[in-house]
């Protein structure tokens, strides 16, 4: 409940600022690929594909600087190792499992040339589903909510936008033990258009 109020409370700072000092909007969808892994003890330290899909806004403020909040579907994929079960009793030894959150960036983006962003700030996560077989019983074995920091450069290509991003999981997802941490963790690179 507390991330969705910070969620919500830092979109509607987003639309202030939109409303009060943006000299330009611009829209867009974007698209591309998560490499990402969950990092902890018992997964396979490997990254693995996935998907990432949604919708942005450019916000320009005076100068170079920006807002860029999002919308994405980001998809994770892991892979439990060899010792998981012992690790976790009641784990499920070499699973390969996806988990597909509803993400939120807000990115504060730095332009020191019209065809590169620069951006970074806060991703906040929630869980929408998740695979049921990494335990033995069933239950749920990741949280419901990940807070992460993004950092990035993007180009800027007319219409077209490319780029590349590092992203860093802050929260502990892990819903089985208090033993270990798991964090999400990985590169996104992705393509986009801008609308208007």
């Amino acid at each position: 409940m507390k991330s969705k109020s910070i969620v919500l409370s830092l979109l509607l700072i987003t639309f202030a600022v939109m409303n009060t000092r943006a000299q330009g909007l611009h829209l867009g969808v974007k698209g591309g690929a998560n490499i990402f892994k969950v990092d902890g003890q018992g997964y396979d330290q490997s990254f693995h594909f996935g998907y990432n899909v949604g919708a942005f806004a450019e916000i320009n403020l005076p100068g170079a600087f920006g807002i860029q909040p999002e919308l994405l579907w980001n998809q994770t994929n892991y892979r439990t190792g060899s010792q998981f079960k012992d690790i976790y009793p009641g784990g499920v030894n070499d699973v390969k499992g996806k988990l597909n959150y509803l993400s939120i960036p807000i990115l504060l983006s730095f332009r020191p040339v019209k065809l590169i962003s620069l951006q970074a700030g806060p991703q906040f996560g929630i869980l929408l589903n998740q695979d049921k077989n990494l335990v033995d019983n069933g239950k749920d074995a990741f949280k419901k909510g990940d807070f992460s920091l993004v950092g990035g450069v993007q180009l800027n290509l007319a219409n077209l936008v490319i780029g590349g991003r590092y992203v860093v999981g802050l929260t502990d997802i892990n819903d089985v033990s208090d033993n270990n941490k798991w964090k999400n963790q990985g590169f996104q690179v992705y393509a986009g258009f801008r609308f208007f």
